[in-house]
């Protein structure tokens, strides 16, 4: 699968012009993938909702592939800006001899901050139905490819280490996986399952006032978990 092509500009007044073209590209091809999916969508339905015709959809992303790709780096960028701070605190927090309540307070506000995102997301029906059809698999290799080494990966390994020092199982114990899978599921819920989510609790949207009441219910339920699986004798560093 080919790469999505770098932007050629002949001048410097092009930048702007073409970093709106693309965006507007990028904002269509997500509506019309998380509606379709890849298969049911085509170029010239992207270029005629994002308003450009499609040789300038060529220009920038050479072909379908090229913007799925670009869809997906676009979408991975955002999470990484959103949760990177989250993560270097939680990585400076692993290189020291930190306390077990200072690592449930890291995991914590780590889960919070992917709670954020998911919510944020979720107002944002063309993203979260994209995302949703990605993990249902199907779509592009590539997009999984890209999300799984830039997001998914880095995110993985820091909560298993935070989670190993934390229950004093090793990281490679599949235990340690399926725990940490088991509690960001808690919130990854609410994201996929949107519209029976809101129809339980009867809210039009997950926000403000609402997102905070799950943020504040999910991390109790996480922090009672986390003691109970350090108090059981496992061996943790304090």
């Amino acid at each position: 699968m080919s790469e999505s092509r770098r932007l050629r500009r002949s001048t410097e007044g092009g930048y702007a012009c073409g970093d709106e073209t693309r965006s507007k590209i990028i904002d269509a091809a997500i509506y019309l993938f998380g509606q379709h999916g890849f298969a049911g969508a085509s170029t010239r339905e992207i270029a005629a909702r994002a308003g450009v015709n499609a040789p300038a959809l060529q220009y920038h992303f050479e072909n379908k592939e090229g913007v799925y790709r670009a869809c997906v780096e676009a979408i991975t960028e955002e999470a990484l800006q959103a949760l990177e701070p989250a993560l270097m605190r939680a990585r400076r927090l692993l290189e020291r001899e930190a306390s077990v309540r200072a690592l449930i307070d890291t995991f914590v506000d780590l889960q919070c901050t992917i709670a954020d995102l998911m919510f944020m997301k979720s107002s944002n029906t063309d993203r979260r139905l994209f995302f949703a059809r990605e993990q249902a698999g199907g779509e592009p290799e590539v997009g999984s490819r890209i999300l799984q080494e830039r997001l998914r990966t880095p995110l993985n390994s820091v909560s298993i280490a935070l989670l190993a020092r934390i229950t004093g199982k090793p990281e490679t114990d599949p235990v340690t996986a399926v725990r940490m899978i088991s509690l960001f599921g808690q919130f990854l819920a609410f994201h996929v399952h949107r519209e029976s989510t809101l129809s339980t609790l009867g809210w039009s949207n997950i926000d403000g006032q609402n997102a905070e009441f799950v943020k504040a219910n999910v991390s109790a339920q996480t922090r009672a978990l986390l003691q109970t699986w350090q108090r059981k004798g496992e061996n943790v560093r304090r």
